[in-house]
């Protein structure tokens, strides 16, 4: 029986009857999860997803500006009901800076071949729209997503970002971190000893050494080095119930080029004129 974790920082352990894996010791490294404290707003496209409990918003996954009123983020981030809102330009969830946008969310739209009992199933990913539209600035901007279809080659520079846990079942960390994951290609985190048949196609696997996604960095963007320029090409989805940063068990993406079908069309069929394409 294989153990893993969607990443969200409100998740539980999930069980999934798959093929045997071995169980791997931590990394002897004890690195940090997170990697380290991102430059403030280097990443402009990342974006602070957060629930309301009772008078106070809480954070809880992490996501990406894709559009002026649109966010992307994993749809085991949003498939339960809640009240919502989206912090852009967020640096320090502990600290107003005055870059901040807060915005309410108008809707959430989940895949609809999303299964929040079978992760492993894929289809994580969903699409927010917000009720008014950002501005973008050196503090807000867009992510740039692949093309249709684009695979990237095995060790390709990567990294994640969220504000996730710092150590498997660690405290949330309260500024944006950092941690390179080189990307790990289909061929081999599907292989026996790493995830195995647990990941798809349709995933994309990232590290498997001492630094990771971990609860709370769910829905965020791996951000990969193409031409020169970072473009997301995955949304944090799920880690090693074992460890966040389980050698051999890097964390696991939904791959954001298998999707862009339909996030258009999901875009094209709610806008109007006013909506930005």
């Amino acid at each position: 029986m294989l153990r893993f974790l969607v990443l969200t920082s409100l998740a539980a352990l999930v069980l999934a009857e798959l093929e045997a894996q071995p169980r791997y010791l931590e990394d002897s490294l004890q690195r940090v999860v997170g990697g380290e404290v991102a430059k403030p707003n280097s990443w402009p496209w990342q974006i602070s997803l957060q629930y309301k409990s009772g008078s106070r918003y809480y954070h809880t996954c992490g996501g990406t500006l894709i559009a002026r009123g649109w966010v992307m983020t994993a749809a085991h981030c949003v498939d339960s009901n809640r009240m919502w809102r989206v912090l852009i330009g967020e640096h320090d969830l502990n600290s107003n800076s005055g870059r901040e946008q807060t915005m309410d969310v108008h809707a959430v739209y989940i895949h609809p071949q999303w299964n929040s009992n079978n992760v492993a199933n894929g289809f994580d990913i969903a699409l927010i729209r917000l009720s008014s539209e950002a501005t973008l600035n050196s503090y807000a901007q867009l992510g740039s997503l692949p093309p249709k279809g684009q695979i990237l080659p095995h060790n390709n520079r990567c990294y994640i970002t969220g504000w996730g846990r710092i150590s498997t079942g660690g405290s949330l960390s309260t500024q944006l971190k950092q941690a390179y994951l080189p990307l790990v290609d289909y061929k081999t985190c599907s292989s026996r000893g790493w995830w195995g048949s647990t990941v798809s196609s349709t995933m994309v696997c990232g590290g498997g050494g001492a630094e990771a996604g971990c609860n709370g960095d769910s829905g965020g963007p791996l951000n990969c080095l193409v031409n020169g320029k970072y473009h997301v090409h995955g949304i944090a989805s799920f880690v090693s119930g074992y460890g966040c940063n389980t050698p051999k068990k890097p964390t696991v993406f939904t791959r954001v080029s298998a999707y862009i079908d339909w996030m258009n069309t999901v875009r094209e069929q709610r806008c109007r004129k006013s909506c930005e394409r």
